[in-house]
């Protein structure tokens, strides 16, 4: 079957060399029962493929399950993948079939992989090299024949390096790996698929379809697309049902685009030149904790020293304007550095001071981890009015994670 017909049978609209590629080496392996490692970024429609492999295999005829790995609970997922005993933990009142029993001689498509928990690794690694498997709370041995195609958008050998992810598992799951590109890699496809889109949803709206001019056209393909897929054929369904005129200018586009900065989290530092990622989120958290304290830190040093010395505030005047148009949230370093503020060496307060300045005692703030994060979580939920997705994007994590950590803190949307 060659790819034309591929594209026409699932849907797939595109013809970007990379794209192709894809889909070449998703139509050659199908036939075979190697296991697959699909990578790309979240919303380029990595499940798509395993369908296709899947649809083109021998199994075709017997069962195909996806299972998102990071939307179950570590403490149930071994339970929903293989099954548990009668009794085996709490809540277990009757034993219960995992998925690579129900889905023997069929395919079981792990998405999220890199989510999954160590020992659940393990447990996957014996299937993957014998086909067996242990239910939760039983000794026997059972046998599955299931092909696993397995998905990421995370870079799983960074994940091996931070201990996070077994090496053998990656090296026995990518044994083809199959890279679907991210949009902004497919220029040249999105003005197709947003034209796909649109005519979709005229259709489905009973409305005309609208059109892009070509600024409105260039600044579509110029857009980094952060969400992929998922998020063109999102802003062309908000376009058709929003827009009065089906003629749609530049200006009216930027109305529905998200601003993006390409400088987001995790990446906050440079080593050498070269950009140095932080192993999780509580690492981020921490360096902005101590940037912000150490900003404060300075400020608490600068109006000190003025206040025992009036003559430092003519001085510090650049200072103080500067100061004045900050906003809650702003960076105070590059401040200090353009006013060329030099403060006095710390005095202790109570030699010398003014009598209007009373004990001063340095009140140190909370460092735990814990109750920054949740409080940076709920900010960014009120700030985006509960909106997840846009809260994750703010935040610099997925939307899994968010929701995962919604969880964890018991924070109500």
């Amino acid at each position: 079957m060659d790819i034309q017909s591929i594209k026409n049978r699932f849907g797939i609209i595109g013809n970007s060399p990379a794209l192709n590629y894809a889909l070449q080496v998703a139509v050659q392996v199908a036939a075979t029962d190697l296991t697959v490692l699909i990578m790309g970024e979240s919303g380029v429609g990595k499940e798509a493929f395993s369908m296709i492999i899947h649809s083109l295999s021998n199994r075709k005829h017997n069962p195909f399950i996806a299972v998102n790995c990071g939307a179950i609970p570590e403490g149930t997922i071994d339970s929903e993948l293989f099954g548990h005993e009668k009794g085996s933990f709490t809540g277990a009142v009757d034993s219960r079939k995992g998925y690579f029993e129900t889905v023997n001689g069929g395919t079981i498509f792990l998405d999220e992989i890199g989510e999954m928990p160590l020992g659940t690794q393990a447990r996957l690694l014996r299937v993957l090299e014998a086909g067996e498997y242990i239910r939760v709370g039983s000794s026997k041995v059972q046998k599955t024949d299931v092909r696993v195609i397995a998905a990421t958008n995370k870079d799983l050998l960074q994940l091996v390096q931070q201990g996070k992810f077994r090496e053998d598992l990656y090296y026995r799951l990518s044994t083809v790996p199959i890279r679907v590109p991210a949009l902004h890699d497919r220029k040249e496809d999105v003005h197709l698929l947003f034209r796909k889109f649109a005519a979709d949803f005229a259709d489905k709206y009973k409305t005309a379809s609208v059109q892009l001019d070509e600024e409105a056209k260039q600044l579509l393909i110029n857009y980094p697309w952060p969400g992929n897929v998922r998020e063109l054929k999102n802003i062309a369904e908000q376009i058709s049902v929003l827009s009065q005129d089906k003629q749609i200018s530049a200006r009216d586009l930027s109305k529905f685009l998200q601003p993006y900065s390409s400088n987001r989290l995790p990446v906050l530092a440079h080593t050498n030149g070269s950009p140095q990622e932080f192993a999780n989120e509580r690492e981020i958290l921490y360096k902005l904790f101590f940037d912000m304290k150490k900003d404060v830190t300075e400020l608490k040093r600068m109006f000190l020293d003025v206040l025992q010395n009036p003559a430092l505030a003519t001085q510090n005047t650049a200072f103080i304007n500067e100061l004045k148009e900050l906003k809650p949230h702003d960076n105070l370093q590059p401040v200090l550095m353009q006013t060329n503020v030099q403060p006095l060496p710390s005095v202790p307060v109570s030699i010398g001071m003014s009598s209007a300045i009373h004990d001063h005692v340095e009140v140190e703030e909370s460092l735990n981890i814990m109750d920054k994060e949740k409080e940076l979580i709920i900010k960014a939920l009120k700030k985006h009015k509960g909106k997840r997705k846009d809260a994750a994007l703010d935040l610099g994590i997925s939307e899994r994670t968010l929701y995962r950590k919604l969880k964890e803190y018991d924070i109500e949307e």
